[in-house]
């Protein structure tokens, strides 16, 4: 991406000191005939490179216990292959995160607001779902509070009306088993655990059941997580755009407050996963206290990764206070979308995204091997009996 217009050289209707989130300006000496061209290219190698990513991401999943080599570490060709096997993950993350986009472009087009092709964010599949999401890229980010609400909201809806159909088909090939110990669970948002509930009859997890989730469903259940983060109401995320056109110029103060107080949801998430743990582990030797705690931090790690996130963009860009908008009240219509936002805000809001639960029932200890005497009654100088 190319170093922005120094703003001095911009009109002062494009002004900014905080690149947007949907911006991606480029300098005024590019030959318009080379800006065309390279609209299209960036935009589709990075998606190209993001269904790979995540592909492999998809396959990895479907592939556990494989060994992992150091220096397989950005791509696991081991644990990938064959990498066919993510596309029932790929395909339908792919989907929701385009739809998601696409609902900005569209909207951000039809208010005459100039903006890019979505752009994909690759990332290295072991670290994650082989993506950290996508943006567009506006010129400039609209002072009229009519059209930055109807563009902030678009893309959530758009990904929800993708994502949740994924994840009730996905659902429906999801098995419900007995949980053990030392799994990982997937964070309940509302919005989940009723979908779950209608998919299976029964609110899950239950203490000792759970839906093992198949790669369809986990990534509608990622869909939902993206959309979750892009509603957080700080800064220039579909959330902070939405906030600032219902409250005006005044809102900034408050965002500033929040993003302060994202530590403090950690801490609180910290203690919160630390009794829940507490009380799955009672009457057990599952787990010491440093286990306990160690559980409760990586629980409590995706509000500090997206405090130092929002941190990291304050700083390289010197503000992260949105860019102005104008005094004139928003209309009755935009006010309802406001409050269905708030509403698929809460329905979505998962406290504790990824944690490792210690519930379920203890998995029974392997049948002995008929071949294979005691240890204490084998006489030490013996040599191993050949396997079966």
């Amino acid at each position: 991406m190319s170093d922005p217009q120094p703003p001095h050289q911009l009109p002062p209707e494009r002004r900014s000191s905080f690149p947007s989130r949907f911006r991606a300006p480029g300098p005024s000496h590019v030959p318009p005939s080379r800006v065309r061209a390279s609209s299209g290219l960036v935009p589709g190698a990075l998606f190209l490179l993001t269904f790979l990513t995540t592909t492999a991401a998809g396959a990895i999943h479907q592939h556990p216990g494989v060994d992992i080599s150091g220096w397989q570490v950005l791509f696991p060709v081991g644990a990938i292959r064959p990498i066919s096997d993510g596309l029932s993950y790929s395909v339908p993350l792919m989907l929701i995160l385009l739809c998601h986009e696409l609902g900005h472009y569209f909207v951000a087009r039809a208010h005459g607001v100039q903006a890019s092709l979505p752009h994909f964010i690759p990332l290295p599949p072991l670290l994650g779902f082989g993506t950290m999401g996508a943006i567009i890229g506006m010129r400039q980010v609209t002072s009229d509070r009519r059209k930055l609400i109807d563009i902030g909201a678009a893309g959530p809806l758009a990904g929800l009306l993708v994502a949740i159909p994924v994840i009730a088909y996905g659902l429906s090939l999801s098995p419900v088993g007995t949980l053990h110990p030392g799994g990982m669970q997937e964070g309940n948002s509302v919005l989940y655990a009723v979908v779950k509930r209608l998919a299976k009859g029964v609110w899950l997890p239950d203490g000792t059941h759970d839906v093992f989730l198949h790669p369809t469903a986990y990534a509608g259940w990622v869909g939902l997580l993206i959309t979750m983060i892009n509603l957080l109401p700080i800064g220039q995320l579909d959330g902070g755009h939405i906030a600032t056109a219902y409250f005006g110029n005044g809102y900034g103060r408050f965002a500033r407050r929040l993003h302060q107080a994202l530590p403090v949801m950690a801490v609180a998430v910290f203690w919160w996963v630390t009794l829940v743990v507490r009380r799955e582990i009672a009457g057990t030797n599952r787990a010491t206290t440093g286990e306990v705690f160690s559980i409760a931090a990586q629980g409590a790690m995706p509000w500090m990764v997206w405090w130092l996130m929002v941190t990291a963009v304050r700083r390289l860009s010197g503000s992260g206070d949105h860019p102005p908008v104008e005094a004139l009240p928003l209309g009755a219509s935009r006010r309802r979308l406001f409050w269905l936002m708030v509403v698929v805000f809460a329905l979505l809001l998962m406290p504790v995204p990824m944690r490792q639960t210690l519930a379920g029932v203890d998995r029974p200890p392997p049948p002995p091997d008929r071949l294979s005497a005691p240890a204490a009654a084998r006489p030490a100088s013996s040599p191993p009996e050949p396997p079966p």
